[in-house]
């Protein structure tokens, strides 16, 4: 429904998207986005400037609580200090200092591709209504907790060419495109199965060989760049001991955990850069070796007497629930009680945002820079309750990160990140997983990709 001024390729990579052409300045203060001809909003409007300016008024006032706002307004990457409209075909960002990484996290699929928005999404009283954009579906009817229908836009401005991740050439080739909120996955498998939907995205790793055996459906399996991990609370009274911490690493098979619970579908990583990347090196694959033995001296050293952890983790995402059982039982052979709480998804999120938890088993969506891998995890905790791993040493080499454009400089930042992950143990990494999608075998178009987001468009029956 939604699009941004730039958007993810299917490299990764960031290209234009509700602009036609982007100029940043010598010293990366200023970036200036020329908008497209032609493109309207689903209710008519013009795409001017304006609306852009307004969009992103709006993402930059902290009433209204948009989940990437750290990253624009100084706590993070950078602080933008104007967004200003020179013309009606003209928009400038004025930023306080200079990043690398600004139009990869506008383009951000956690930032909701910083989408623009027409003024009529919001009421008078400046409360939200629905999303008026300018992508190839508008919105339909919604139906809290049961569905969403989306309908074709007939003025929608494509792009030229193939499909290119959330850019490139767009068609909607269904007039409506219905999503239904499905309990549990297995539930979600059933009506795969029985033709009640056509498209059933995250199908679980253990799944994929059952479907593939289906004559009515068929697969798409793509690497995604994900990240499955066990965060890890260093404020708490147990865990600040990082010997405590190092034990619950050694104590675990991590090979063995994600063989289990992905049917041997994805491979270890214990780096936040995700295997696929092409900042994964030699020292990315350095990880914990299962040590029971060193795993019990540590916790005598800290003085550990068996107090329990709380591990929180839900069932939305199976492969957590599973990893969080198995790492259960492998802590207790080192002598760790570890007490598992689920709760469902939305509740999970929301301590995680809070920082309320000793340990969870989490799931990161895809972040396609390793700047944005580390910055997921780490900053000041004080101000951003949400990361994991709160140290200053880290905070610079990550800003040096994002300030650089050498490949080779930053390979050494992110080595360097590394292996003070591995002797800080704020969180221990388990895998990147693969973005599979069960499909009817009738459905035309469908592809899986790295972000493990569906696009259903240029998607026929």
């Amino acid at each position: 429904m939604v699009e941004g001024l730039v958007a993810l390729r299917e490299d990764t990579s960031v290209g234009p998207m509700l602009a036609s052409k982007i100029v940043a300045s010598s010293d990366g203060l200023r970036y200036t986005f020329t908008l497209r001809d032609g493109v309207k909003f689903h209710n008519g409007a013009p795409l001017t400037a304006a609306d852009v300016v307004w969009s992103w008024k709006r993402y930059l006032d902290p009433a209204t609580g948009w989940r990437c706002l750290p990253e624009f307004d100084g706590r993070g990457m950078t602080k933008v200090l104007a967004v200003e409209a020179t013309n009606p075909k003209t928009v400038v960002f004025k930023l306080e200092r200079p990043t690398s990484l600004f139009l990869t996290t506008m383009a951000r699929t956690d930032c909701g591709g910083a989408g623009i928005l027409h003024s009529s999404s919001l009421d008078s009283d400046g409360r939200w209504k629905q999303p008026v954009g300018t992508g190839p579906y508008k919105f339909g009817q919604w139906k809290k907790g049961q569905y969403i229908d989306l309908v074709r836009f007939e003025n929608y401005a494509s792009l030229n060419g193939p499909r290119d991740g959330y850019t490139g050439g767009k068609k909607a080739e269904v007039e409506k495109v219905h999503f239904m909120v499905i309990p549990d996955e297995i539930a979600g498998k059933t009506a795969l199965y029985a033709g009640a939907i056509d498209v059933f995205p995250e199908v679980r790793s253990a799944d994929i060989a059952e479907i593939q055996k289906k004559p009515q459906v068929k697969i798409e399996v793509a690497p995604a760049m994900d990240m499955y991990a066990f965060l890890i609370q260093t404020r708490d009274p147990v865990l600040k001991d990082v010997r405590i911490r190092r034990a619950l690493a050694l104590s675990l098979d991590l090979p063995a955990i994600t063989e289990a619970v992905t049917e041997g579908v994805c491979q270890p990583n214990s780096s936040a850069i995700p295997s696929s990347s092409m900042y994964y090196s030699t020292v990315q694959r350095l990880g914990y070796r299962r040590d029971i033995a060193q795993a019990k001296r540590l916790l005598a050293d800290a003085g550990y007497n068996g107090e329990p952890i709380k591990m929180i983790t839900n069932k939305r995402h199976s492969e957590s629930f599973d990893s969080a059982v198995l790492a259960q039982a492998m802590a207790a052979e080192a002598g760790i009680r570890i007490d598992l709480e689920v709760l469902d998804w939305a509740t999970q999120l929301d301590r995680y945002t809070k920082g309320k938890y000793q340990t969870m088993a989490f799931i990161y969506s895809a972040r396609l820079d390793p700047s944005l891998s580390y910055e997921m995890i780490s900053g000041p905790k004080s101000t951003q309750p949400r990361k994991v791993w709160d140290d200053s040493l880290v905070q610079e080499k990550l800003a040096e990160s994002t300030r650089s454009s050498d490949r080779a400089k930053r390979q050494v930042l992110f080595d360097e990140l590394h292996r003070k992950m591995l002797e800080d143990v704020p969180f221990i990494v388990l895998f990147n997983s693969v973005d599979a999608v069960g499909l009817r075998a009738n459905v035309v178009g469908y592809k899986s990709w790295a972000p493990a987001k569906p696009r259903l468009w240029n998607v026929h029956l």
